[in-house]
């Protein structure tokens, strides 16, 4: 019974993560013409400084054609710089123009600023202590192997 019981809390939890995700990506009009995968991509860039297409496509699990698609609308909008390898010429660095930055720290920016704005008019200051109690082990299950 208590398996059962974790199942149905698990499948709670994850529910309530996958509505309020969705609710964030609404929140961000900066971020409105962009897919997941291109938000993504622009924080790889963000926290990596300068990718290859190929790692970044295996960061996003996608196929190299499907990441080049990503990056060609990213270029197309200015987000993206593409400079060639010193190393080997055959190769391309990626990574978030001035532009691109901006507009990445913007929209979480946005986000940050209704969900911030949400708990405070939604929750009571004792639910508000409870949601900072809740960081410490949702990043421990983010971050098990």
């Amino acid at each position: 019974m208590t398996e059962d019981k974790d199942i149905q809390f698990a499948s709670e939890l994850r529910n309530a993560m996958i509505r309020v995700i969705k609710k964030l990506r609404k929140e961000s009009p900066s971020g409105s013409g962009l897919s997941l995968t291109e938000r993504s991509t622009m924080a790889l860039l963000h926290q990596n400084k300068a990718m290859l297409p190929s790692e970044l496509a295996a960061s996003e699990m996608i196929t190299n054609q499907s990441m080049s698609q990503v990056l060609n609308h990213l270029s197309e909008l200015g987000f993206i710089t593409r400079t060639a390898s010193e190393t080997d010429k055959r190769k391309v660095n990626i990574s978030l123009s001035e532009q691109g930055e901006r507009v990445l720290l913007q929209f979480r920016h946005e986000r940050d600023e209704w969900l911030a704005g949400a708990i405070n008019r939604a929750c009571t200051i004792e639910e508000r202590e409870l949601l900072k109690q809740v960081i410490v082990p949702l990043g421990k299950i983010v971050d098990l192997k």
